[in-house]
């Protein structure tokens, strides 16, 4: 299976509460674990604001890097840049659904499960239970980035 490129998600997004543009924005997922690929594949963020780059969690980037050095586990979640902030986990989702079109019927789901800041919070362990669940019955390993 192909990695989704950056132009099957260059679509653009806006901030919440900021209406100046965002000058980065970077996601940084999974790119062994056929669900976060789906889901980059599928998520589409709004055309208003600035380009969403997308990076494998598992190959080495500036990116990585930076998660790294500020202790930021990428198997504990993936990561969104927003400008200068780091978000990570269920606040990533959150974010990513606030951002996100409402159009198509995967769009409209995730708005519907993740737009509540409480509710992300709720079900992002049990996503991420089935996502580790997955990898150990693919014999993917874990991306490690903190150990290496």
């Amino acid at each position: 299976m192909s990695r989704p490129t950056d132009a099957q998600a260059a679509d653009h997004a806006e901030p919440e509460n900021d209406s100046a543009p965002i000058r980065r924005m970077r996601l940084v997922y999974d790119g062994d674990c056929p669900i976060c690929r789906r889901y980059v594949l599928w998520y589409r963020i709004r055309r208003d604001v600035g380009e969403l780059e997308l990076i494998d969690g598992r190959e080495d980037s500036e990116a990585r890097r930076e998660l790294s050095a500020q202790g930021i586990d990428l198997d504990q979640g993936f990561a969104l840049q927003v400008g200068e902030r780091w978000y990570h986990g269920s606040e990533t989702l959150h974010r990513l659904t606030l951002l996100g079109t409402r159009s198509g019927v995967f769009n409209r789901l995730m708005y519907r499960l993740f737009s509540s800041r409480g509710r992300a919070a709720r079900l992002y362990p049990w996503l991420k239970a089935c996502r580790n669940a997955l990898l150990r019955l693919c014999r993917i390993p874990p991306i490690d980035n903190l150990r290496r």
